[in-house]
């Protein structure tokens, strides 16, 4: 059974079974109810940082005390000297905050196919791998930013194309989710070789689902940060692809997403529809270890993944936490700095 954690004064809070939760919606959208929380590591339960009126029916007799638990710093204590070894340093950038630089690395996957990546070099043991989402590449606004605020912290970082987006060769993919959990894992090697430890590892939308995946069949990373991952892979789907997508791309081979000109944006083969339609999340996540600690961050206000997915992830990773941030949307648009402060709390 798990709890929701209610703040009933300055001093105490109480838990509150999740079995409860269905009977508060009423019909609503679950992010009407509940602002901002986390989850307790050991207990999967939801720390909610603000009032909610609509739970003042509930009795005393049905809350539990709970406990706080304390999350390991990222050792940052450590300077190195890096050697590099299975991957090609490209060009040195200069020097974005004082003792650090920034180094275009190539490393390649067990396809042969190189990635190419950004290191920012702060010189700690530890290094934070940063992975973007659906038709996007390490340059996003939001990789940029925690790449830069981790850095500020003293943390390195490397931020990277999977395969077939930015600068990484091989082909674009609609599914793939597997197959780029495998490029995290050449990626870690990598650093693995250069006698560095990946202490977390971050994806945002559909990183969000790989990182996860690598968690479940890797078990070599001790934190893990979902922003904004979809729970269900077949959401989404008819809208992008349109009603009766399953009997096109059987007819056809393919479906031809285009943009309102009329310009193709990218094609969906057969293959790679089924490997995001068969991709599942619920049992990958019940294959993550107890020991690793899992972060999910969502906008209250997502469009593209909503919140209540994120919600499923709670039910069903063993050692998580949940934090929603209010009126942010599926990019964080508004929220970076706030988003930012999350992850570095998860993090150090």
């Amino acid at each position: 059974m798990r709890y929701i954690l209610l703040p009933q004064n300055k001093s105490k809070s109480y838990l509150l079974s999740l079995d409860l939760v269905s009977s508060l919606n009423h019909g609503k959208r679950m992010e009407t109810l509940i602002h901002n929380y986390h989850l307790n590591p050991s207990t999967s339960t939801f720390a909610i940082t603000t009032k909610i009126h609509c739970l003042s029916d509930f009795r005393l007799k049905q809350l539990l005390p709970i406990k706080q638990v304390q999350v390991r710093n990222c050792n940052r204590s450590k300077r190195i000297e890096t050697k590099m070894v299975a991957g090609d340093a490209i060009s040195s950038h200069p020097e974005q905050n004082p003792g650090t630089r920034q180094q275009k690395i190539v490393i390649r996957n067990n396809h042969g196919e190189k990635l190419v990546g950004l290191l920012h070099e702060t010189g700690s043991t530890d290094i934070v791998i940063l992975c973007h989402g659906f038709q996007s590449t390490k340059e996003s606004n939001t990789i940029v930013n925690l790449a830069s605020a981790l850095e500020k912290e003293g943390i390195s970082v490397f931020r990277f194309d999977f395969a077939g987006n930015g600068e990484s060769e091989g082909s674009f993919q609609y599914g793939n989710y597997r197959r780029e959990a495998d490029d995290l894992h050449s990626v870690i090697q990598y650093f693995h070789g250069n006698n560095r430890v990946t202490c977390a590892i971050l994806g945002h939308s559909k990183g969000g689902n790989v990182v996860l995946l690598y968690a479940s069949k890797y078990h070599d990373v001790s934190h893990v940060i979902n922003v904004s991952g979809r729970y269900k892979t077949e959401g989404g789907v008819e809208e992008r692809l349109g009603k009766g997508y399953l009997q096109k791309v059987k007819e056809n081979g393919f479906i031809d997403v285009e943009s309102k000109t009329g310009e193709v944006l990218y094609r969906v083969t057969e293959e790679s529809l089924m490997d995001r339609l068969n991709t599942n999340m619920h049992e990958a996540c019940l294959q993550i270890d107890k020991d690793c600690k899992v972060l999910t961050v969502h906008g209250s206000d997502d469009s593209i993944v909503r919140v209540e997915e994120a919600l499923e992830f709670a039910k069903v990773i063993p050692n998580h936490k949940l934090h929603i941030i209010e009126g942010a949307n599926h990019g964080f648009s508004k929220h970076q700095d706030e988003l930012i402060s999350i992850v570095l709390s998860f993090i150090k």
